[in-house]
């Protein structure tokens, strides 16, 4: 998707995008390859074409870094398919206080798709371990990790650093109509998490944080389990979401236009699709 994105550039709104779109401009390349847009100046084209260029260029690179701001942020999604590979999903547990007031964070989870990592308080929880782990990937996914998570663990940790774009799905799903928490969307997605975890919520995970404390080791495992369904889960999700995105920006029904097994018909404009 952020190879049909053209609101990178400044001016280019959703509605100029579409545009673009319906005149069978759908991608960077065919930007490019076009030598006049009738609403677009010449002037302005020239410049559209270097940052279209640079954003080509860094994308091919594997930087994601570059989109973290030349992107909105509520439009990181776009580079899900892309960077998915290199993604990595994260969720945190806390004593159930906000900072402020003495809180703190008792579990990071992360998930890369393949294999779950987990950092707990007093064991291996500290701000390299969670930098360590997160300069390994290009891509960050959380369920309301841009309100909660992310500003507690800099709250907590004055030196993280988070520099990869963040696909937050409690925002896109919203975007697409899904309301409720990430345990309601589970259950429209038909997830199912395993017994031992199911029904149990934020609350319980403080809970057993407290247990934990007083040496119950069963109660630690049962709180990384809740941390793992939760940051694996986001995965899932997440491909749902981003699918549903895509649709609602209706480039798929301009593809449909102006392809025919996978290659565009004719010249790039709107005439010859």
């Amino acid at each position: 998707m952020i190879r049909n994105t053209f609101i990178i550039l400044e001016g280019i709104g959703n509605k100029l995008e579409k545009r673009l779109w319906r005149e069978g401009i759908l991608t960077w390349n065919h930007f490019l390859d076009s030598n006049h847009l009738t609403f677009i100046s010449p002037q302005r084209k020239g410049v559209f074409d270097r940052i279209l260029f640079s954003a080509y260029t860094e994308l091919n690179e594997g930087n994601s870094t570059y989109f973290v701001n030349t992107l909105k942020r509520n439009e990181h999604w776009r580079l899900y398919d892309v960077f998915k590979g290199n993604a990595v999903c994260l969720d945190i547990e806390t004593n159930g206080l906000p900072p402020e007031r003495g809180g703190y964070v008792t579990v990071v989870g992360m998930y890369d798709g393949n294999t779950y990592r987990c950092f707990i308080r007093g064991e291996n929880l500290n701000v390299g371990a969670i930098n360590k782990e997160l300069s390994k990937y290009k891509y960050l996914i959380t369920f309301y990790g841009s309100v909660f998570d992310l500003p507690f663990l800099k709250t907590c940790f004055r030196n993280l650093m988070i520099d990869i774009p963040h696909f937050d799905l409690c925002f896109g799903a919203r975007r697409t109509g899904l309301k409720g928490g990430l345990k309601k969307l589970e259950q429209h997605f038909d997830i199912q998490r395993e017994d031992k975890v199911n029904g149990m919520d934020g609350y319980d995970a403080v809970l057993l944080w407290q247990e934990a404390e007083k040496g119950n080791s069963k109660a630690l495992d049962l709180l990384i389990l809740y941390n793992k369904e939760d940051t694996v889960n986001l995965f899932r999700i997440a491909e749902s979401i981003y699918t549903r995105l895509k649709k609602l920006t209706g480039i798929e029904a301009y593809e449909k236009i102006c392809y025919n097994d996978g290659r565009p018909r004719g010249g790039w404009t709107r005439d010859n699709c």
